[in-house]
C-alpha cells in the first residue's frame, strides 16, 4: 500500500488475483470507482475496491453480463430481479439438457431401422420443448365461444404437462404427439370440432363443458376406486350435461339419440391423441380421454335394447 493508504492498479490487481487489464476495464466502465490519482496521474484505489472486484467477479461467474452487473451495482433492488431472470434462464438450459440427454438415449437404444423416423420426429421439436402446438390444436377443436376462464380450465385438463426430467419413451411420445397435432391435414377431418348436433337445434357449448368438468371429476373418482360408471354417478352427470346443452330432458329416447351423436365424433384422432399423451400424464390420474371413453361405453350398455 502506498504512503497515502491507497493501492496502485498493479497492487490491486495482484491482491484481487486478476490482470491489470481487467481492473482497468472495470474502472473504464465505471464499475470500480477510483479513490484518487497519483502525482503522475496514475489511478489509486482504496481497500474497498478489493471487495468491489470480488462482488463483480461473483456476479460475472454467475454469467451476468456486464450491463447487468452495472445495473445491480447501481441499484440494490435490481439484484433480486436480475437473479430471478438468470435462474429462469438456467432452469431452461437444464431442461433442454435433460431432454437432449433423453433424446440421445432414445436414439442410442433404438433399432437401426427406427432411427431415421425418430430423427425426423425429434427434429420438429424445440429444446426444451413447449406445448404451444398442443394448445393450438385444442383451440381448433374446442367450440369457438367458450368463456375464457372455462377454456383455460379445459386446456389445463387436456394438455399434458412436460416432465422436467423425461425418460426416452416420454420424449418419443411427445414427439409423436407434436407431429399429430401439427398435421395440416387435421382441418379436413370431419367431426373433429363438435358443432350443433343437428341443423337448427340449440346447442350451448359452455353449458356442456361446465357439466363435463363435474362429470370427469366424478368419473375420475369412480375409476380410482375401481368402480365402473353407473347410474346415479358420473354416467347420469354425463347425460345431464349433454341434455342441458341441447335443451332436452334425460330419458331412454334421449340416451339412444346421444349414443348416435357421440358416434359421429372423430374417434381416431382423439384416440391417438390420448394414447400418445398417456406416458406424459401422472400415473395415478386417469386421462380425460379414457374417462370419456368409459362413459361412452357405459352409455351404450345402458341404452342397449334388453332381450
Amino acid at each position: 500500500m502506498q504512503p497515502d493508504g491507497l493501492w496502485s492498479i498493479g497492487e490491486l490487481a495482484e491482491r484481487a488475483g486478476v490482470t491489470v487489464k481487467t481492473v482497468r476495464y472495470y474502472s473504464d466502465r465505471g464499475l470500480l470507482p477510483e479513490a484518487g490519482r497519483s502525482g503522475g496521474g496514475h489511478r489509486r484505489y482504496g481497500p474497498g475496491a478489493l471487495d468491489r472486484i470480488r462482488v463483480i467477479r461473483s456476479l460475472r461467474a454467475l454469467d451476468l453480463a456486464v450491463p447487468e452487473v452495472e445495473r445491480v451495482l447501481d441499484q440494490d433492488e435490481a439484484l433480486e430481479e436480475v437473479l430471478a431472470g438468470r435462474l429462469r434462464k438456467v432452469e431452461g438450459e437444464l431442461a433442454a439438457l435433460r431432454w437432449r440427454e433423453a433424446s440421445l438415449r432414445l436414439l442410442a437404444e433404438s433399432a437401426a431401422e427406427e432411427r431415421a423416423e425418430r430423427l425426423r420426429l425429434l427434429g420438429a421439436v424445440a429444446l426444451p420443448p413447449d406445448t404451444g402446438a398442443v394448445v393450438r390444436f385444442w383451440r381448433r377443436v374446442l367450440p369457438v365461444r367458450l368463456p375464457a376462464g372455462l377454456a383455460s380450465r379445459v386446456l389445463d385438463a387436456v394438455v399434458p404437462p412436460l416432465p422436467p426430467d423425461p425418460a426416452p419413451e416420454q420424449v418419443l411420445a411427445f414427439a409423436r404427439l407434436h407431429a399429430l397435432v401439427s398435421d395440416p391435414q387435421l382441418d379436413r377431418v370431419p367431426g373433429l370440432r363438435p358443432g350443433p348436433p343437428l341443423a337448427g337445434e340449440s346447442y350451448r357449448p359452455a353449458v356442456l363443458y361446465e357439466g363435463l368438468e363435474e362429470t370427469y371429476g366424478l368419473a375420475g373418482a369412480e375409476a380410482r376406486g375401481g368402480r365402473p360408471p353407473e347410474g346415479g354417478g358420473a354416467l347420469d352427470c354425463f347425460v345431464a350435461a349433454y341434455a342441458a346443452a341441447l335443451g332436452a330432458g334425460d330419458g331412454p329416447a334421449f340416451r339412444r339419440r346421444l349414443v348416435e351423436l357421440l358416434a359421429r365424433d372423430d374417434g381416431f384422432v382423439m384416440g391417438r391423441y390420448w394414447k400418445l399423451a398417456a406416458p406424459l400424464l401422472p400415473a395415478d390420474e386417469p386421462a380425460l380421454g379414457l374417462l370419456h371413453y368409459r362413459l361412452v361405453l357405459a352409455l351404450r350398455a345402458d341404452s342397449a335394447p334388453t332381450a
